[in-house]
């Protein structure tokens, strides 16, 4: 599958080197075509790309929102409405505000998620929030984390959730451990967990850990 990742962090550059491991055509993006982390990331994996934001959007059938969540609206309008029409465009960003120091505040639009932001802004786009819970390394190595913690879903297109829900499959995680929240209205509930996930980790120390879910009656 032919991957846009825009956002050249820990978080862009940990999914776009997995899903380049993972045998996929992976484009990793940024403001600028010559950005040194980008540069860097495509010499190391060859057969990856790398360029602006609407560079590697334009051939993409999947694309990955792993820019900050108060510039994903900015990165997204630079990768082009038309380049991402009828795309599935996976968003894992949080709309973090660090502006008074640690913990950084969750911004909410209206009372809309970053997620629906997304898909108001660029309708032709099947906007999927996912991985948004939980640090980098366990997206896409989860079982950094003992146990049947759980990865939330998102989005109002049925079709390009199943589309996630493979590439997430991917990454090592079993169909019984994602789990399908509804519409993209569930984006407000998992941005908002944030503030506790940031607590969490304070106390803890690390970012290796994330959410369960338990239900009584099952095994």
């Amino acid at each position: 599958m032919r991957i846009a990742v825009l956002g050249t962090g820990e978080v862009g550059r940990r999914l776009a080197t997995a899903f380049a491991g993972l045998g996929h055509q992976v484009g990793l993006g940024s403001r600028t075509a010559d950005n040194a982390e980008a540069v860097k990331w495509a010499e190391e994996h060859p057969g990856a790309a790398h360029g602006t934001f609407a560079d590697v959007t334009e051939d993409a059938e999947v694309v990955v929102n792993a820019t900050g969540g108060l510039v994903s609206l900015a990165a997204l309008t630079a990768a082009g409405a038309d380049g991402l029409r009828g795309k599935v465009v996976v968003d894992v960003s949080n709309p973090l505000d660090f502006s008074e120091g640690f913990p950084p505040k969750v911004v909410t639009f209206d009372g809309l998620s970053l997620a629906e932001r997304i898909q108001a802004e660029f309708p032709g786009a099947r906007v999927v929030k996912t991985l948004n819970t939980m640090t980098n390394t366990v997206m896409v190595e989860p079982g950094r984390v003992p146990g049947d913690h759980v990865v939330f879903v998102g989005g109002d297109d049925e079709a390009a959730k199943a589309v996630v829900t493979g590439l997430l499959g991917g990454l090592g995680w079993p169909a019984a451990r994602i789990v399908d929240l509804g519409d993209l209205t569930s984006a407000r509930a998992t941005e908002q967990l944030m503030p506790l996930w940031l607590r969490l980790y304070g106390a803890l120390g690390t970012g290796d850990f994330n959410f369960a879910v338990c239900v009584s009656g099952r095994s």
